[in-house]
Parts: structure tokens; C-alpha cells; sequence
């Protein structure tokens, strides 16, 4: 567990984190939600509202229909997104930020925030 700062789940040794890989890290969980090329992209689109597949798709160029599948699936099987089927013809399936994924909103804004600030200063 963690012994000091806001790491917890990590432990911190002289000036560096070093996780204790039997207990979950709170911050590496949350980090592996952002990963892969399109993941922020995805989160943002769907902050808006309820997107269709292929709305997301429109929406995030250059993104395979692998890699959104993948994604889509990811999300859902974390509990940040649902999927809803609905049974008409032809079919029609939506993707909703859960309750989960709506708390999710403010990481992204605050990265969205420190995104502007870095572009401001000129640092890259």
C-alpha cells in the first residue's frame, strides 16, 4: 500500500515511485484508460452525448474500424461506457459514458486545460 503522497497503491523511496505490482496502483489504472492513439478522442466524442458506431467513426479521422471496435469493447468491459442495442431493423446501437465515465469528464478537462497552457507558453 502506499506509505506517503498521493500514490496510493504505490510506494514511494527516495524520490521515486516504485510500484508494488501486487497492489493495483490507483494512478496506473486510471492512466491505462487513456491509452492508445484514439482513446482521448473517443472519451471526448462521447461527453457530448450518445454516439452510434459509425457517428464515431465520422467523427475521429483516421481511426480503423479494428481500433474503434477495440476500444469500444475495452471501454465497455471497464465500466466507462455502455452499450445499448436496440431491436429494430436494421439494427442500431448506441455507446453512453456510464456514471463511471461521466466522473471520467474532469481528468479530461484538466488535461484539456494543461494542454492549453503548455501551447501558450511555447513548450512542446
Amino acid at each position: 500500500m502506499c506509505t506517503t503522497g498521493i500514490f496510493w497503491g504505490c510506494a514511494m523511496f527516495a524520490n521515486r515511485i516504485e510500484t508494488n505490482w501486487e497492489v493495483p496502483c490507483p494512478l496506473k489504472r486510471a492512466l491505462s484508460l487513456l491509452e492508445g492513439k484514439y482513446s482521448v478522442y473517443i472519451l471526448l466524442q462521447l461527453v457530448s452525448g450518445p454516439k452510434r458506431y459509425s457517428e464515431l467513426k465520422k467523427c475521429i479521422p483516421g481511426i480503423t474500424p479494428k481500433t474503434l471496435s477495440e476500444r469500444l469493447r475495452f471501454y465497455v468491459d471497464q465500466g466507462i461506457i455502455v452499450r445499448h442495442s436496440y431491436p429494430v431493423i436494421p439494427p442500431r446501437v448506441e455507446y453512453t459514458l456510464t456514471e463511471k465515465g461521466q466522473a471520467f469528464q474532469s481528468v479530461l478537462r484538466q488535461l484539456q486545460i494543461f494542454g492549453s497552457f503548455d501551447a501558450e507558453t511555447g513548450n512542446s
